[in-house]
């Protein structure tokens, strides 16, 4: 169960149990092949309480210029942003925000969750904010409409206007597919240029507004 949180080695684990400092349920364990039900169980190491559920949930807060990928050798990646022992767990990102995109991104090694979020059955939303220049009354009834990518049609989009500043413009565009890019080609298409694209909401997970660019809190 240690082992599985990923922040200690089994030999590790072991040589904690043998300096008496696991407890569980409040009782010192004495062998490390000591078995416990991890949905019961409080263990602690120190006595500060370690969780061993069987999945980990991570909401993270995408900053500009990382990759939503598990591992690359030239450009750091969300996991880089995570402690050593969350790492170790295996996590991967729930779908993809691009390098320039920031905001809600959900990380986890629950591989059925995935599978649910993601499949285009379930039709999970996607809220995003987005930052534009151009011909917005003309783009929006043009975002609004059927729209097709890459040869194949959209479900439509909800779209809501923002505030205007200084000749930025800012959108709210509720999607439920994944495609490649998705938003910032429905804009492109629509005339606009993105300047600045953040999602804040996925289902009805919203982003923590607490959570600076490059912060993290467990689910």
């Amino acid at each position: 169960l240690l082992c599985s949180t990923g922040r200690w080695s089994r030999k590790e684990v072991k040589d904690l149990v043998r300096q008496g400092r696991v407890s569980a349920d409040d009782r010192t364990v004495l062998r490390p092949e000591e078995k416990a039900d991890p949905e019961t169980v409080r263990l602690t190491v120190d006595g500060a309480e370690v969780i061993c559920a069987p999945f980990v949930y991570v909401m993270l807060h995408k900053p500009a210029g990382v990759l939503s990928a598990t591992e690359d050798r030239s450009q750091p990646t969300v996991l880089d942003l995570l402690p050593p022992e969350l790492r170790r767990r295996g996590l991967f990102p729930v779908g993809r925000l691009d390098k320039d995109t920031t905001g809600l991104l959900l990380l986890t090694d629950d591989g059925a969750l995935t599978q649910r979020l993601l499949h285009p059955s379930h039709q999970v939303e996607k809220e995003y904010l987005v930052w534009v220049a151009g011909n917005v009354q003309k783009a929006l009834p043009i975002l609004s409409a059927p729209m097709e990518l890459d040869g194949e049609p959209l479900a439509p989009a909800r779209v809501r206007r923002g505030r205007d500043s200084g000749g930025v413009h800012q959108l709210s565009i509720v999607v439920c597919q994944g495609k490649n890019r998705q938003v910032r080609r429905m804009c492109a298409q629509a005339g606009l240029e993105v300047l600045r694209l953040k999602r804040i909401r996925e289902g009805g997970l919203c982003l923590d507004q607490s959570l600076r660019p490059g912060r993290w809190r467990p689910l």
